[in-house]
């Protein structure tokens, strides 16, 4: 929605936390722990004006780590790289092995329809569970 223009990045309210576990320095790429299973498949941006691949990686706070996108899913991780344009950046250093991150899907009822839980957070970082009704 944010890619059409319906609405600003911070009006975005669903996020998946995620955690760094590895690099492949050769192809700076980092990978995460959440894949197509937590973000969906969903590519709906490839032919909008900006292609966000499988999410828009963010910091905790949601602040958008501006040039790198998750550009692969497999099923139990995402590859994040930054945008050919984009100067090289160590990633080691901006994304430490064991850093958390928040990913921005695509398409958010896809995405939470693969969680039977989602954590509702308050600007303080209390979370509250919220069960998904499952089923029609």
């Amino acid at each position: 929605m944010h890619n059409v223009g319906v609405c600003q990045l911070d009006d975005i309210a669903l996020s998946v936390l995620t955690t760094v576990i590895g690099h492949q320095q050769e192809k700076s790429w980092v990978m995460v722990d959440a894949g197509w299973m937590a973000l969906s498949r969903d590519r709906g941006t490839a032919s909008q004006q900006r292609d966000y691949g499988y999410g828009q990686p963010c910091r905790l706070d949601g602040t958008p780590f501006d040039g790198f996108t998750v550009i692969g899913a497999n099923q139990e991780h995402g590859i994040i790289a930054a945008h050919p344009s984009q100067p090289a950046a160590d990633i080691t250093t901006l994304f430490p092995l064991g850093a958390q991150l928040r990913i921005l899907p695509n398409h958010a009822c896809a995405t939470g329809a693969q969680h039977a839980v989602m954590h509702a957070c308050d600007a303080q970082g209390n979370t509250v569970p919220w069960s998904r009704f499952q089923g029609w």
